[in-house]
């Protein structure tokens, strides 16, 4: 491992952003110094689909230590903003409800109070009078049910869409069809949705977040409490994890400065974890009905899917995410004949927004189901299918059917690199020789062959390069990583071109006063907007420093070169004659300056890629399963992942084990489930199993790099790529196991239960 400036790209250096969380030292919205800040609480419904009649507070209100106490009635603008516009009117999620709740967590009361405690109590004396009406939460019934979430709108049907012309699969020698859940999960991160607000006496709002990205933030508060950008400031430090689920805000969040404005006082949420699995949004929750057409001898021709998505109680993230799925179709398999639609739908469940892969996963998870379904039903293996079906190199670039732009790769290298390091046909010589045996535990080898479409969603980042007069740089970057490594990176991104060690460039970020533009870190974007427009911004940097050496040297700009060894200008062929280095010259430029006070050594920049980049890789999972008990032991996981230009493999690897460890607990564990009339079933971590580093093989993970066009320096996206990847790899491992007993698909997440159902019926 080596950290020299100028000799960083591809290396994998160690994280410098760890340090302070693993000595305790990081600062979280639950730590901030608050000076008098007292404590919010939400009283939230216990049904999940009920008329409001009556709301009580009396007794809360005279409860010790109670501040505050906040019904609808005292909401002013009682909707959350920001709905997209192709979304139903009438729609919008209320701050608190008033009228009608239409999940179990929805918040109907807040508490202001001195304490946690007390707040608690108080809510406990909270009388809530309700009408309860009948409950919607399956998903497959409520596109015709007559049960209504927004009875004025007559339908439950949010947004619905088609892409493609019908398709004729009268050509097709074989028809396969499928039906496939994609469950409900909850994101879970360590950190629940935290929140805090502080007014100055001039009406200045100070927002303490858990986000990933405070402009967005900031431009919600804006919206929602009419204050101009110069009056509000959102912080983001340190965050506990979020995985998508904190992309958005919440009502409850945004309704923290309201609660801090009228006790004058700072007010800090903290919600419960009981709390955040009902109230932070869920994702997935999905139903698809894939058909697939081609010949006998594995050729396939036509694929059609429609996707059924659950909005849960408001539409906040669940059509675009219903979308993303669809336009991933067909992967990276060379389907001539493509079509999809998707419908989504609301139901009495906690709203869905992203979760690692937003959508893609879904996608990846029915087309490689699909696959295997048609592999099955010619006799043909899942490995040899996606020999003859996957895009060889030359037939890219592809445009799908979508407008999706396939923009480089080598899908057959990633496939035959996988099949060699997972010992394929080894494997399957072991798994015939256990079933001729008759033993009781069965092999299973399950494949993916996936693509994800990154930097998808538009809008430029920005980066900024600052010298310091102690010759120290200061990276200041629109994106607010919560894990990813962007102290790392961009570090390396700077040192890498300026010549200046990576521990004398500190990373700025997650602070509105600080930083004047941003976007989210999400859908992968970040290395391919914020971290090219960090580059873009340094390469200037170096630029105008060598037009001001030129000027200090007498030589041309032309003829200045930048050791980056060393972090010295010098005339070109001269480098032992005088050199200057960034201090030399950023007082130079100060002292030329027209208002030296004023003057900083900074270049900036907001920088949008061409358009999405399509990473893909190929995954194969190897399980045990028990017949006699239906247990399922994970034993390896092989992953073969294309991102691009790799910059740091550590990281990048890094983030490949975390999506891969999601993806395990999705294929195996996860699942939030309700029960007939909406009470959550899977509300605490007693309930809602995940898996832990028991659980779990060490990854046997492998990146090849065909850089992309769509950005200067090649990259792609990586962080989504193991929850793609990895569940269909393990849920097809499983079924594979157990083949030759006649089961053919088992839903997700494949627990012992189902799986032992599935041999008892086959």
């Amino acid at each position: 491992m080596t950290t020299t400036p100028g000799n960083l790209m591809g290396q994998s250096v160690l994280r410098v952003e760890d340090t302070h969380l693993l000595r305790g030292e990081g600062t979280f919205v639950g730590n901030v110094d608050l000076d008098g800040a007292l404590v919010a609480h939400f009283v939230t419904s216990i049904h999940a689909h009920a008329r409001i009649i009556d709301v009580d507070v009396s007794a809360a209100r005279s409860m010790p230590g109670v501040v505050d106490v906040v019904t609808a009635a005292d909401v002013t603008q009682g909707f959350v903003p920001g709905s997209p516009p192709n979304y139903p009117p009438g729609t919008a999620r209320p701050l608190l409800a008033a009228d009608r709740v239409r999940f179990v967590g929805e918040a109907i009361v807040a508490i202001v109070a001195e304490t946690a405690g007390q707040a608690a109590d108080a809510a406990e004396l909270v009388v809530v009078s309700y009408e309860p009406l009948p409950v919607l939460v399956d998903l497959a019934a409520a596109e015709a049910s007559e049960v209504l979430l927004f009875p004025e709108l007559g339908t439950n049907v949010m947004v619905t869409e088609t892409m493609g012309d019908e398709l004729d699969f009268s050509d097709c020698e074989v028809v396969v069809e499928g039906e496939f859940v994609n469950q409900r999960l909850a994101a879970c991160p360590l950190e629940t949705r935290v929140a805090a607000s502080v007014w100055s006496d001039d009406g200045h709002l100070l927002h303490y977040a858990s986000c990933q990205g405070v402009h967005p933030l900031q431009k919600g508060l804006m919206a929602y409490y009419g204050l101009s950008q110069d009056r509000v400031r959102v912080v983001t430090s340190d965050v506990g994890g979020s995985f998508g689920a904190k992309a958005r805000f919440h009502p409850e969040e945004l309704a923290i400065p309201l609660l801090a404005q009228r006790a004058r006082r700072p007010v800090r949420w903290i919600p419960t974890r009981s709390m955040d699995m009902t109230g932070l949004n869920h994702s997935r929750a999905q139903r698809h009905y894939v058909k697939i057409g081609g010949d006998q001898d594995g050729t396939i021709k036509a694929w059609e899917v429609h996707v059924l998505g659950d909005c849960g109680a408001y539409p906040i993230a669940g059509p675009a995410l219903a979308r993303n799925a669809c336009m991933v179709l067909p992967g990276p398999f060379r389907v001539p004949r493509h079509r999809w639609s998707y419908t989504t739908v609301v139901t009495n469940t906690t709203p869905t927004g992203a979760y690692r892969g937003a959508g893609r996963p879904e996608g990846g998870a029915h087309i490689d189901r699909a696959a295997d379904l048609f592999a099955a039903e010619i006799g043909m293996d899942p490995l040899e299918l996606r020999r003859r079906n996957l895009r060889r190199a030359d037939e890219l670039p592809y445009t799908n059917v979508t407008g999706l732009f396939y923009d480089s790769g080598d899908y057959h290298e990633a496939l035959e690199l996988m099949a060699s390091e997972v010992g394929y046909d080894d494997l399957k010589a072991e798994q015939q020789r256990r079933r001729e045996a008759g033993e009781t535990k069965l092999l299973g080898i399950g494949l993916s062959t996936f693509i994800d479409r990154t930097a998808g969603v538009p809008g430029a980042e920005y980066g900024a390069v600052e010298v310091l007069a102690d010759g120290t740089f200061r990276v200041y970057t629109g994106s607010s990583p919560y894990g990813q490594g962007h102290y790392t990176t961009w570090a390396m991104l700077v040192s890498e071109r300026t010549g200046v060690p990576m521990d004398r460039i500190q990373v700025i970020h997650g602070d509105t006063d600080l930083v004047p533009r941003g976007g989210i870190t999400g859908g992968s974007r970040s290395a391919q907007k914020a971290g090219t427009a960090v580059a873009i911004a340094a390469d200037n940097l170096v630029d105008e420093a060598r037009r001001q050496a030129a000027d200090l040297l007498e030589a041309a700009p032309a003829d200045i070169v930048l050791d980056v060894t060393s972090g010295q200008f010098h005339v070109a062929g001269s480098p032992a004659a005088a050199s200057l280095g960034w201090v030399e010259i950023g007082t130079a430029l100060v002292e030329k300056a027209s208002d030296p006070d004023h003057y900083r050594f900074k270049c900036e920049t907001d920088y949008e890629p061409e358009g999405p980049t399509v990473p893909y890789g190929a995954y194969a999972a190897v399980v045990e399963v028990d017949v006699e008990t239906g247990a399922v032991e994970l034993q390896r996981l092989v992953s073969v992942d294309d991102a691009g230009t790799i910059l740091n493999p550590m990281i990048a690897l890094g983030q490949v084990h975390g999506g891969i460890g999601q993806a395990i607990g999705q294929a195996l564990y996860e699942e939030f489930v309700y029960d007939v009339d909406g009470n959550p079933l899977t509300g605490t971590f007693l309930d809602y199993a995940f898996p832990s580093a028991a659980e779990m093989p060490s990854f046997e993970s492998h990146l090849t790099e065909n850089p992309s066009p769509q950005n200067p320096l090649g990259f792609k996206g990586i962080a989504e790529s193991g929850t793609i990847g990895g569940v269909p790899a393990v849920q097809n491992a499983v079924i594979d196991a157990l083949a030759h007993l006649g089961v053919r698909h088992i839903d997700l997440p494949v627990t012992p239960q189902r799986v032992w159902a599935a041999i008892n019926q086959s």
